[in-house]
């Protein structure tokens, strides 16, 4: 018969949740990694930014923290995707898309976020190869480079220092009238930051590659990297069929030990900060899993 029962289950099996899981498994603790093995960074084509890690691509990196986290007996890895979550007054049941069901005394949410790429050509195939997010992740292999941001308002403003300091030639792409204040345009203006309104139709890339963006005007201009600021959404639906909160900016709303508003149900990872990193993600999943083991051991003294 298979085991159903664990004192912690985690939803979502990359960074941050192996993190967790090694804090756990080093604790003795019974847990249960459920992933669905789609993480929002698989088409990235190596990860930076990251102590002794640095160049890796995000499987070679996930792949030996799994091994290593499997090396404690006492944790699990289950593939598959949760879908539907109870809570009762003892424990959490967690269910599959296959019916499985497993149960257990603290819930780790570490599923990350999906992001929102808009439906225009080009864009979902060249997201976090050369239409990246983050200066911190990637714009160093980006440096000196003509680049565009796509973003408006203050997200655009947020970026425009940081892309500035990495290559001199920045334009703002805003896809629609520019939402900035007076000072902000004054500054962008100062820095030579030019602002194009017109509507993107196109990003012409080669394997991911950016070569030049197409503007429903007709016009076109070449690019090398490409930011993009866009929505984005919890890649599980767990949070919200347990009545978690969130914050104003979508993310799940934790304390400073990664304590929901659920009792036993913590988060970690993408899904609850707007740090997204590796390294903010295992610094996250390795403190929610310290917390996790702290709460369950002071319930046991």
């Amino acid at each position: 018969m298979n085991k159903t029962e664990y004192e912690v289950i985690i939803i979502g099996g990359s960074y941050a949740g192996l993190s967790a899981a090694m804090a756990l498994g080093r604790s003795l603790r019974t847990t249960l990694i459920i992933d669905s093995g789609k993480p929002c960074n698989a088409q990235t084509p190596h990860s930076h930014n990251f102590l002794t890690q640095d160049g890796k691509t995000p499987r070679e990196i996930s792949e030996l923290a799994k091994k290593q986290v499997l090396e404690y007996k006492t944790v699990e890895f289950h593939q598959g995707k949760a879908i539907d979550a109870k809570k009762t007054a003892k424990n959490f049941e967690i269910i599959t898309e296959n019916g499985e069901k497993f149960n257990s005394k603290k819930l780790i949410i570490a599923t990350g976020i999906i992001d929102d790429v808009p439906d225009i050509k080009g864009f979902k195939e060249s997201w976090g190869i050369s239409l990246i997010h983050c200066p911190y992740c990637h714009g160093y292999e980006y440096k000196g480079k003509k680049t565009a941001i796509i973003a408006n308002g203050d997200k655009a403003f947020h970026l425009a220092p940081l892309v500035k300091n990495l290559t001199e030639n920045v334009t703002i792409l805003t896809r629609g009238k520019a939402e900035f204040t007076d000072e902000q345009k004054e500054k962008l203006e100062k820095h030579d930051i030019n602002i194009i309104e017109t509507e993107i139709s196109e990003l012409k890339h080669q394997n991911g590659m950016v070569k030049s963006i197409e503007f429903i005007d007709g016009k076109k201009i070449e690019f090398e990297a490409v930011y993009g600021v866009f929505p984005y959404r919890p890649h599980s639906e767990i949070p919200q069929i347990l009545a978690c909160e969130f914050t104003e900016m979508g993310h799940v709303k934790t304390d400073q030990f990664h304590k929901t508003n659920i009792p036993g149900m913590f988060a970690c990872g993408d899904n609850s900060s707007m740090m997204r990193s590796v390294a903010h993600a295992v610094y996250t999943g390795n403190l929610t899993g310290a917390m996790v083991n702290m709460e369950l051991t002071n319930e046991n003294f």
